[in-house]
């Protein structure tokens, strides 16, 4: 099932300038290019300066089924490593029907299909989302 028989709008991705702009931007194209490489579907990058202090940006991805979201992580895992950055922080290994890796700049999520459908990150997080602000 895609989002359109869902009834649902396809995710937005952040705008290439918005990446340039964003203090985490080669970490985020090293991992949309390991997302590609490993052929995940519909990946999704939401910029998060401004919103929160978690991250710079958070990665959205999809896998098939629970083995090509576990190839997914690990080829993060090893490309991160041989990028000289730490190695990131990782939960969700053992199941893998969400992976979720934090590398401390970015957050990054592969889910199966129907996991990332649950769970909807991208609604709750994504571009479109009024920005809210509590006045005391």
């Amino acid at each position: 099932m895609t989002r359109q028989t869902l009834g649902e709008a396809e995710p937005k991705p952040l705008p290439q300038a918005a990446v340039a702009e964003n203090p985490s931007a080669d970490s985020i194209a090293l991992a949309q290019r390991v997302l590609e490489d490993m052929k995940a579907e519909d990946i999704t990058v939401i910029d998060l300066v401004g919103k929160t202090s978690l991250a710079d940006a958070m990665i959205i991805a999809s896998g098939n089924v629970n083995r090509h979201v576990a190839a997914i992580a690990e080829a993060l895992i090893e490309a991160i490593k041989n990028s000289g950055k730490p190695s990131p922080q990782v939960e969700g290994m053992p199941a893998c029907d969400w992976v979720l890796l934090d590398t401390g700049d970015i957050i990054i999520h592969v889910f199966r299909p129907e996991v990332r459908q649950f769970y909807n990150l991208e609604k709750m997080w994504g571009t479109d989302r009024p920005n809210e602000r509590l006045d005391s």
